[in-house]
């Protein structure tokens, strides 16, 4: 059968009616509670005139209503779309635009004012449902364009019936990607290939669920799972997380805003168990507040740290052994254009290590595999359940989304690695960002790293910067941890312990503050530009 994630959502809520679904501010929601809310959310958007297969821009932070949005549109066969709320005004206009998106769901009064400042240049926009109190500024851009502004507290005025049209697992997931660096891109996932590969058709230790009975007879055996993501909704790992544990009947615990201490309050008071978090970013803050407080708070109950979207350093996990030492640690591998690609791990040598898989291999630019050895490095190439496309993006589609000679389809997105001899794949990097320095190949995942490890350092990026003699040299952009100060012969002595010469930093510049995405992402395009801009002399 295929898979319609809102079907899958209701047999969970009829499986475990009376189980905890959501937690959000002292506000507790079971399956049955949040499933009848999220069905009146479905009511007020289909008679606000929202079609299936239309798309909604969700532009809103973390919230109980961001959740019942999602799943609402789900239930009525339309496309949720996911909107950095960090953006500024071009890059939303531009995503609104491109996502061809007939409404938007916006909250917070300077989302509202951005989203007035470009109304006029959304024909397509035609409802915007406002989560509290809509202002002065959007209701007046909307009355000049005759967009109707809908208070989404009316959802509660609205049937509980789920009488909705049948759904067939082939509707569109759409998730906008950003990256590193241009401007966002949306994936296009069917229901039934997201189910089966960035959720791992609900079963990520075992053959996938065949069936709705299946999910439900797994869902009652499951025991409640408390857990935490500390990314934003609006990133691909966070909202991916959500599903799967919905799939197994688990409660979500979620905040506002990444804060540290509230989380540690939550393995207090909330009895948290798995925590999602999105590389040394948001684990670094982390771990200080879980050292600080370790002596007031129990972390025995902690059973997994999970990362994701961001290089985990060695140095961040074994913080987190050092202070929830039976909890398990996965650092999952993986891209919105390809789902979960499996477990990333550190062998002994500090290279980047997924597990033998026969989803994933080795190619050329003409994707011929390549064979084993470190000499023979290449693309990682995705096979198996794959998405549709770049939405409304043919060439970048073609570019991206291929065929291997024996017919099958892959995504290939710049992943740089090679094959061991017992299977496993070497990831070295994104060759988007790869330092070509005296002719020598610098990948700057393998070199943060490394620096990550470093007791001064709180935050790094790595990048090139043109270089007259070498074409470009390796520099080191890092945010120090409080009360230290770092200098390039300490960060260049600490490096060469593990690096080749080549590879260790020739500049440093120390910054406030990193600049990353909301959901954790290095925002390498800032990097280069402070790099840039410094006058470092190299060393």
């Amino acid at each position: 059968m295929k898979f319609n994630l809102a079907t899958v959502f209701e047999t969970v809520t009829d499986a475990v009616p009376d189980r905890v679904a959501l937690t959000y501010q002292g506000r507790n929601l079971t399956y049955a509670e949040f499933d009848r809310e999220a069905t009146q959310v479905a009511h007020l958007l289909s008679a606000s005139g929202i079609q299936a297969g239309e798309h909604v821009a969700i532009f809103l932070k973390n919230c109980v209503e961001h959740v019942t949005t999602m799943v609402g549109l789900l239930k009525i066969r339309a496309v949720p779309i996911n909107v950095n709320y960090r953006y500024t005004d071009a890059e939303l206009d531009y995503l609104f635009t491109n996502s061809d998106s007939v409404a938007v769901v916006v909250e917070e009064p300077e989302h509202q004012e951005s989203l007035a400042r470009i109304l006029d240049r959304l024909p397509l926009v035609r409802t915007v449902f406002v989560v509290g109190t809509a202002e002065q500024a959007l209701t007046a851009a909307a009355e000049a364009r005759g967009v109707a502004v809908v208070d989404h507290a009316d959802w509660q005025q609205q049937s509980t019936e789920r009488d909705f049209a049948p759904r067939t697992g082939d509707e569109h997931y759409i998730l906008y990607t950003g990256g590193t660096t241009g401007y966002p891109k949306g994936v296009v996932w069917t229901h039934d290939d997201l189910f089966h590969k960035p959720l791992s058709g609900g079963n990520p230790y075992g053959d996938p669920h065949p069936d709705l009975e299946a999910i439900a007879t797994a869902a009652v055996a499951m025991p409640p799972i408390s857990f935490l993501i500390a990314a934003p909704l609006m990133h691909g790992a966070a909202s991916y997380a959500m599903f799967f544990y919905f799939i197994f009947g688990g409660r979500l615990v979620m905040l506002r805003d990444f804060d540290p201490a509230k989380i540690v309050d939550g393995i207090a008071h909330d009895g948290l168990q798995s925590l999602l978090i999105v590389g040394d970013a948001m684990g670094m803050p982390l771990a200080d507040e879980m050292e600080r407080r370790k002596d007031e708070v129990d972390y025995s109950g902690l059973f997994m740290f999970t990362s994701g979207g961001a290089i985990w350093s060695q140095a961040c996990r074994d913080r987190f052994r050092a202070l929830a030492p039976n909890a398990m640690q996965r650092d999952n591998f993986g891209a919105s254009e390809s789902g979960n690609d499996g477990e990333i791990s550190l062998d002994e040598n500090g290279n980047l290590r997924v597990p033998a898989t026969d989803t994933m291999l080795v190619v050329d630019d003409k994707l011929n595999e390549l064979p084993p050895g470190p000499d023979n490095v290449g693309l990682i190439a995705r096979t198996g359940r794959v998405p549709q496309g770049y939405y409304k993006d043919e060439e970048k589609t073609a570019r991206t989304f291929r065929t291997l000679p024996d017919g099958r389809r892959c995504s290939v997105l710049g992943d740089m690695g090679y094959r061991d001899h017992d299977g496993s794949i070497v990831f070295l990097g994104r060759g988007s960002q790869c330092i070509n320095t005296g002719g020598e190949k610098v990948y700057v995942e393998e070199v943060e790293n490394v620096l990550h490890g470093h007791p001064d350092v709180a935050d790094v990026l790595v990048v090139g910067v043109p270089d007259s003699r070498l074409g470009e040299r390796v520099t080191a952009v890092v945010s120090a941890r409080e009360g230290r100060n770092p200098t390039l012969e300490d960060i260049q002595t600490f490096a060469r312990q593990s690096l080749a010469g080549y590879k260790v930093p020739r500049d440093l510049i120390v910054v406030p503050a990193m600049k990353r995405t909301p959901a954790g992402k290095a925002d390498y395009k800032w990097a280069k530009s402070v790099a840039s801009e410094q006058e470092v002399a190299p060393a």
